[in-house]
C-alpha cells in the first residue's frame, strides 16, 4: 500500500509534536507547519490527502486557510480535519463543514478518538487514491481505444449483438459506429464466412477461452471484401474484439504463395527438361560410345583405327559438354552430392594426367607431373569429381597453351594425425587473364575475351563446375595470372587417410575379365534401335540370351509369355515408360516373376529420378553411357548373389 501525505498545520509547536507522535505510522509521510502561508505552498508542491488544520490561528485563521485550499483545483480534494478548543455550537461546525471540512477534532485531544479518525480517513484517502489511479487507467485505455487503428468492440456473448464499438470500424468498415450497435457481429463477416465465424465464437465461449485468433473475410459497406484478423477475449458473458485489416499482409502472403508455386512449377519444368535432354542426348551417344568400342574389337586397318579414334574423341567431348550442362544445373539447384571413398590419389591424378596428355603432345605443349613422394597412397575423396576437376583445368591449361609447358603439382602442405592438407597446382606457360575479367571466368558462361569463344570454343561452364564442385568439397580455388606469360590454378583442401579399397585392389590386380554367363535370359525394354543393337551383341558376347522389348506394354506381354533371368529396363519409353513397367511388374505379377531382377538402363542422371526408378521396384541403376564391365559386374551381383 502507498505511503499517505498527512499536512499538520497549527501554530503551536509543541501541538504539531504532540500530533505527530499520535500519528506516526508507516503508512503515513507527516508534513508539517506553524505558518498557513507556508501550508499552501507545502500542499501546492506535495500530493496531500489529508489536512488537520487548527480553526484558531493568527493572520489567516483555519477558515480562511481551508476556503482557499478549496478553491485551487489542485489541492480541493484534501480531507480537511479542523482540530480546534472553541466552542463545540452547532454555528462553529457548520461554518467548518461550509469551507470543506469533513470532520473535527476536539482539544485536548482523545488519543483513541484521533486515531480512529485518522485510520478512517487514511483508508478513505487510499480509496480516492486508487479510484483515481483507475479513472486516469480508464481514460487512458477510452483514448487508446478511440484512437486505435484496429476495430475494438464489446460483444454480448448470448445474443453475438455489439454492445460497444470503437471509431475504426468507420475507417475499416465504413459503417457508423451507431450503425453497427445492437447488431450483431457476426453479420460483419462475408456471407461465405458467416457460419465459421458463429462457430468459432461458440467455440471461445463454450470452453470458455481467454484468448483465441482467427482469420476471416468481412464485408465493407460499399461490398468490398477484405481480410481480418479477429483477436478474441472471453470474460464474464462479454467477447471482447479486436479486429484488424490484414488485407495488404494477406495480398503479400498470397502473392508469395503465387510466386513459390509459379518458382516450383518453372523449377520442374526445368527438371523435367534437362531429364528429358539427359536421356534424348545422352542415348545417342551411349549408342555411339558403344558402337566405337565395338569397332575396336573388329579388324581394321591403321586408317580406319584412326577414324574410330577421332569419333571416340568427338562423341567424348560431346559428352562433356551435355554432363557440364547437366551439372551446372544440378549444383545450382542443390541436388549435387559429393561421394567420398577410399581411392588412390596417385592413380586417379595420374589418370587424368595420362588421358590429356596426348592433347598436349598434339600441340607440342610439355605435359609436366610431380607428386609429393610423401602424400600418402589412400585417401578419402569423390574420385569421379577430382578427376571432374583435374580434367577441366588441365584441358583448359592446354586448350589455352600454344607453346611451352601445362604442370599439375601436388604439394603435401600439413599433415595433421590422419588427415593432410594437399595443394593442387595447374601451371600454364599459356595466353594468360586480364586483371579485369579474373573475378568473371568462374561465372557460368562467361570467358576471359569475348574473342576467346570464336577462337578456342568452349561453353564458358568448366571453371564454373569446377569452383563449384571444390567449394562443395569444402576447398578453396585460387588464380593469379599475366596476360601473354600464363596461369597458375591452385586449390587447397584437406583429406583424411584410409585403407586401401577393394577396387584398388581389383584394379592392382590387372585388367577386368569379363566371363561369359551360362543359361542365363535376360528382356533388354529400350527404344533405341542403336542401343538395342548395342546391347544385343554386348549381350550375346557373354553367351546371354536376348529377347528386345520397344515399350512398357511389350516388357509386361513378353514377361507374361515367357521366362527370363533379369530384365534390362530404360525408363523413357513410348506408351508405358519403364517406371510404370517396373510398378505393374511388382504389383500385378505373381512369384516368382514378381521378384525379377530389374536394373534400369537410363540415361537420367538426377537424383529424383534415379529414387524414382528404386520407387518403382527396381533393383539396381546403371546411367548412360557405362563401361561394358559396368553392366556385367551389375548383373552378376544381382543373379550370383
Amino acid at each position: 500500500m502507498s505511503v499517505v501525505n498527512i499536512l499538520l498545520v497549527d501554530d503551536r509547536e509543541e501541538n504539531i509534536i504532540a500530533l505527530e507522535a499520535l500519528l506516526k505510522r508507516d503508512d503515513i509521510n507527516i508534513l508539517s507547519t506553524t505558518s498557513p502561508n507556508e501550508a499552501l505552498r507545502i500542499a501546492w508542491e506535495n500530493p496531500v490527502s489529508i489536512a488537520l488544520v487548527d480553526v484558531q490561528m493568527p493572520e489567516i485563521d483555519g477558515f480562511e486557510l481551508v476556503e482557499m485550499l478549496k478553491a485551487n483545483p489542485r489541492t480541493k480534494d484534501i480531507l480537511v480535519i479542523f482540530v480546534t478548543a472553541i466552542s463545540k455550537e452547532a454555528k462553529y461546525a457548520v461554518k467548518g463543514f461550509g469551507t470543506g471540512a469533513v470532520d473535527y477534532l476536539y482539544k485536548p485531544l482523545d488519543p483513541f478518538i484521533t486515531s480512529a479518525k485518522v485510520d478512517a480517513f487514511i483508508q478513505l484517502a487510499q480509496h480516492q487514491k486508487d479510484i483515481k489511479a483507475k479513472n486516469e487507467e480508464l481514460q487512458n485505455y477510452a483514448i487508446m481505444v478511440k484512437n486505435s487503428a484496429d476495430i475494438i468492440a464489446t460483444v454480448d456473448a448470448h445474443s453475438f449483438r455489439i454492445q460497444s464499438v470503437n471509431p475504426a470500424v468507420t475507417k475499416i468498415l465504413g459503417f457508423q459506429p451507431n450503425e453497427v450497435i445492437q447488431k450483431s457481429v457476426v453479420n460483419l463477416a462475408a456471407a461465405v464466412n458467416q457460419d465459421a465465424f458463429r462457430k468459432k465464437l461458440l467455440e471461445i465461449i463454450n470452453n470458455n477461452l481467454s484468448y483465441a485468433i482467427a482469420e476471416y473475410q468481412f464485408e465493407t459497406f460499399d461490398k468490398r471484401i477484405i481480410w481480418a484478423e479477429c483477436r478474441v477475449t472471453y470474460s464474464n458473458k462479454v467477447l471482447f474484439l479486436n479486429i484488424s485489416d490484414v488485407s495488404p499482409q494477406k495480398s503479400y502472403q498470397q502473392e508469395l504463395i503465387r510466386s513459390k508455386e509459379a518458382a516450383e512449377h518453372s523449377k520442374k519444368i526445368k527438371e523435367n527438361f534437362l531429364a528429358n535432354m539427359s536421356h534424348e542426348l545422352r542415348t545417342p551417344v551411349n549408342g555411339i560410345i558403344g558402337l566405337t568400342g565395338m569397332l575396336r574389337k573388329s579388324d581394321l586397318d591403321d586408317h580406319q583405327k584412326n577414324i574410330v579414334d577421332l569419333l571416340d574423341v568427338s562423341s567424348q567431348s560431346l559428352l562433356g559438354v551435355i554432363n557440364d550442362v547437366l551439372d551446372i544445373s544440378k549444383i545450382e539447384a542443390g541436388k549435387f552430392s559429393i561421394i567420398r571413398k577410399p581411392n588412390n590419389i596417385r592413380q586417379v591424378v595420374k589418370s587424368a594426367f595420362d588421358l590429356l596428355k596426348y592433347k598436349a603432345d598434339e600441340k607440342k605443349v610439355d605435359l609436366v607431373l610431380e607428386i609429393d613422394p610423401e602424400i600418402p597412397e589412400t585417401l578419402l575423396f569423390d574420385s569421379l569429381r577430382l578427376n571432374q576437376i583435374l580434367m577441366n583445368l588441365l584441358s583448359n591449361a592446354i586448350k589455352f597453351t600454344d607453346r611451352g609447358y601445362v604442370k599439375l603439382q601436388l604439394t603435401l602442405l600439413q599433415k595433421l594425425n590422419e588427415n593432410v592438407k594437399l595443394k593442387f597446382s595447374i601451371i600454364d606457360s599459356g595466353i594468360g587473364i586480364p586483371a579485369d575479367r579474373l573475378n568473371k571466368i568462374f561465372e557460368s558462361f562467361e570467358q576471359a575475351d569475348q574473342d576467346t569463344n570464336v577462337k578456342y570454343g568452349g561453353t564458358g561452364l568448366g571453371l564454373a563446375i569446377v569452383k563449384k564442385l571444390i567449394e562443395l568439397k569444402g576447398g578453396e580455388l585460387t588464380v593469379s595470372s599475366q596476360l601473354g606469360l600464363g596461369s597458375t590454378f591452385n586449390f587447397i583442401n584437406w583429406y583424411s587417410t584410409a585403407q586401401k579399397s577393394q577396387d584398388e585392389v581389383k584394379t592392382d590386380a590387372g585388367p577386368r575379365v569379363l566371363v561369359p554367363f551360362e543359361n542365363i535370359s535376360i528382356l533388354v525394354a529400350e527404344d533405341n534401335l542403336v542401343n538395342q543393337f548395342m546391347l544385343t551383341k554386348m549381350l550375346r558376347d557373354w553367351n546371354v540370351k536376348v529377347e528386345i522389348a520397344d515399350n512398357g506394354h511389350k516388357v509386361i506381354d513378353k514377361l507374361l509369355a515367357n521366362d527370363y533371368n533379369l530384365i534390362l529396363m530404360d525408363t523413357h519409353m513410348p506408351e508405358m515408360n519403364g517406371y510404370d513397367a517396373a510398378k505393374n511388374i511388382r504389383v500385378n505379377f505373381s512369384e516368382p516373376k514378381r521378384s525379377i531382377p530389374i536394373i534400369s538402363l537410363s540415361a537420367a542422371t538426377f537424383e529424383h529420378e534415379q529414387q524414382q526408378a528404386l520407387s518403382a521396384g527396381m533393383n539396381d541403376i546403371l546411367a548412360k553411357p557405362f563401361q561394358p564391365h559396368q553392366l556385367h559386374e551389375k548383373i552378376k551381383r544381382l543373379l550370383f548373389k
